[in-house]
């Protein structure tokens, strides 16, 4: 043969061709059968027999060749075809080696990236949206989605071995050295994207809308004018719900329910829902402008969902301190809005109550714990004091937990520390605290509403019972399942809320002296001496704290800075940089003078405001690995969104974030580019 292998029938071909010869064995067998019977008709077999054997030979040896030959050309043939198929496949399809380059493609493949067969460049350069991750290496396939050309396709890539190839089809030429090849498959997904693109954008919505202000703002205008106001108020609303394609239903005097598509609220989103200052537009003679809060529900499982975020986010907007929008989608929300300052409620009805609820659960618990938030400052102290008064009324056995003990709160700590007038136990550690904490106990928690900040999250966990006092506004992390939640944006510190409290709770409210004044402290700082949130109801409670016993010159003493934070809190301001002609930035510098830095920073950012020009000030402290910012304004900036955007929260005015893991320059740059990123967005 030359060296050239015979070329021989296999598979179930090569059984069909053995048949005749199988046959003839069972005829021999049959023919010995006969002899053993009849001599004579074993003869006659016999013959018969042998020509079957010759005509099957000659059959099989003469027709062989023929259809050998006719099996080769039916396979090159098929594969012909094959070929053929393969390259006019209304589905791209290509081949590429394991490293990405370009081996084959069909007609319809070269259509899409605009090359021939003669192209075998790597992927990336005609597709550079595919990254070389997206390729299967471990992975037998792997599919993503890709836009190229202002076309959607999923991109579908499958591992070829190649020993199953068939080597005597010339397709396509097999790189050496390559243990698989990859077959990419496009797929046009852009119609059906089109598709459920519009089907989400015609999906409805829920929204509430509520007046924030509505009894105060018609008690400023006369009363024959009331009526006028409310009816102008409701076309503004009605009328630009109804641009928007929807539907607007009066729910109470100050209440509304709308419904929207989904595109609309796109369109809300993309204006920063400008219903929110249209509204403070409504003047007719009213002193008070009037403001909003709406909240939407959309991507839940059905209607019914969506009501309930929206009733959710309504309820944060208004825990926010109103004047915003608040939109619940799926886990995530967003926020828009809340840049005015939230009027005082002159109504102290919500105190009251809420004084005779905590009454209610401290009475029905054998034991309180009460915590603030972590890096305890003097305003989260003092309402802890407050709190732990409020417990000793009713005779119940109450703890305070403290971590570090900082400077800013040590010499207030002192006031009670071996002092006979309180328990050995009035202060107590996590781990004290875990050991106490029970079904029988009531966790209070002041002075922030978020679990990650509270001084031992872990206690939150051990009980049913937790209350929790706060005057931040709410963030998207908040403290579940409380039994009593009292969060007014509008107090000044948490301290000025538990004064309120105290009056309250029982008819003959008795503070000791160093119990007042750390309460009365408490709102002094966060007030910075009566300047900054300070209302009617601010002034009440410092005088209520003024008859128990506070004494302003003894707390001034009290409040005073060592000469080392004094000269550290100046440094701060003399090298503080102006940014964008309105934002003052600076860095504490490290000092180990310092027991309490982030208090520094925090005085430092307020001293910046008195500044010429500062609308906001940003000081960044470093402190035991982590960067604390504190973020201060007067009313023109909400520093409050800024910081949520960094992670953090706070107020209006007063507000601030912990970052982990970056250095200062890291923290200033992101501060840089948040301010910069919500300038262009017209969030601040």
């Amino acid at each position: 043969m030359n060296g050239r292998k015979k070329v021989k029938f296999n598979g179930k071909l090569k059984s069909y061709m053995q048949w005749p010869l199988i046959m003839t064995v069972f005829l021999i067998l049959m023919d010995f059968l006969v002899y053993c019977i009849d001599i004579k008709a074993g003869l006659v077999v016999s013959a018969f027999t042998v020509v079957y054997l010759i005509i099957a030979l000659v059959l099989l040896l003469h027709y062989k060749p023929n259809i050998m030959n006719e099996m080769i050309y039916f396979a090159t043939q098929y594969g012909q075809v094959q070929k053929k198929l393969l390259e006019e496949f209304d589905i791209p399809y290509a081949l590429l080696d394991c490293e990405g380059k370009l081996i084959w493609m069909n007609y319809e493949f070269g259509r899409i990236i605009g090359k021939d067969k003669a192209y075998h460049k790597n992927i990336q350069i005609p597709f550079p949206e595919i990254d070389p991750g997206m390729l299967p290496s471990k992975r037998s396939h792997n599919s993503v989605e890709i836009t190229h050309n202002e076309r959607d396709y999923r991109v579908q890539f499958r591992k070829i071995s190649v020993e199953i190839l068939d080597k005597s089809v010339d397709i396509i030429e097999i790189p050496e050295g390559s243990s698989y090849l990859i077959a990419m498959y496009l797929f046009d997904n852009t119609d059906l994207n089109e598709c459920l693109r519009e089907n989400q954008a015609q999906k409805m919505t829920a929204g509430l809308i509520y007046l924030d202000n509505y009894d105060e703002a018609l008690d400023s205008v006369e009363e024959v004018r009331r009526s006028l106001l409310v009816a102008l108020i409701d076309r503004k609303i009605t009328k630009y719900i109804s641009d928007l394609d929807g539907v607007v239903k009066k729910l109470e005097k100050d209440k509304y329910f709308i419904a929207i598509k989904y595109k609309s609220l796109k369109d809300l989103e993309a204006s920063r829902f400008s219903l929110l200052e249209e509204v403070k537009t409504v003047n007719i003679g009213n002193e008070m402008n009037v403001t909003l809060s709406i909240g939407i529900g959309v991507n839940g499982s059905g209607y019914i969902q969506n009501c309930e975020f929206s009733r959710i986010a309504i309820e944060m907007a208004l825990g926010r301190g109103g004047d915003q929008a608040v939109v619940k989608d799926g886990e995530n929300i967003s926020y828009y809005g809340g840049k005015s300052q939230q009027m005082e409620k002159s109504t102290r009805v919500k105190a009251r109550v809420k004084a005779h609820a905590l009454r209610e659960f401290i009475g029905g618990k054998e034991k309180v714990v009460i915590m603030g938030h972590q890096v305890t400052d003097i305003d989260s102290f003092g309402a802890a004091v407050g709190v732990y008064c409020a417990a000793k009324m009713l005779g119940k056995h109450a703890h305070i937990v403290l971590g570090d003990i900082n400077g800013s709160i040590r010499p207030w700590v002192s006031l009670f520390l071996d002092n006979p007038d309180y328990e050995k136990d009035m202060f107590v550690t996590h781990a004290e605290a875990k050991s106490i904490v029970n079904n029988d106990t009531v966790v209070v928690v002041v002075d922030t509403n978020r679990p990650n900040m509270t001084e031992c999250e872990q206690l939150l966990h051990m009980t049913k019972t937790i209350v929790v006092l706060d005057h931040h506004r709410q963030g998207s992390e908040v403290i579940k399942n409380a039994v009593l939640s009292y969060i007014e944006p509008y107090a000044s510190s948490a301290c000025e809320m538990i004064a309120e409290i105290l009056q309250y709770f029982s008819d003959n409210v008795r503070l000791k002296s160093r119990e007042a004044d750390c309460i009365y402290a408490g709102i002094i700082i966060d007030t910075n001496n009566f300047v900054t949130k300070t209302g009617v109801r601010t002034f009440e409670a410092a005088a209520f704290l003024r008859r128990c016993g506070a004494d302003v010159t003894r707390v001034r003493k009290m409040l005073r800075n060592d000469m080392a934070s004094y000269k550290a809190r100046a440094e701060v301001v003399r090298h503080s940089e102006v940014f964008r002609d309105c934002y003052a930035i600076s860095v504490c510098p490290p000092n180990q003078a310092l027991e309490s830095p982030t208090v520094v920073g925090a005085q430092a950012a307020n001293e910046l405001l008195n500044i010429i020009g500062v609308k906001a000030s940003f000081v960044m402290t470093e402190y035991k690995g982590r960067i604390y910012i504190s973020a201060r304004a007067i009313d023109e900036v909400n520093v409050q969104i800024i910081m949520e955007r960094m992670g953090g929260g706070g107020h209006l005015n007063i507000a601030g974030a912990q970052l982990d893991g970056v250095t200062l320059e890291d923290a200033r740059t992101k501060l840089k580019d948040t301010l910069i990123k919500m300038s262009e967005e017209g969030a601040i």
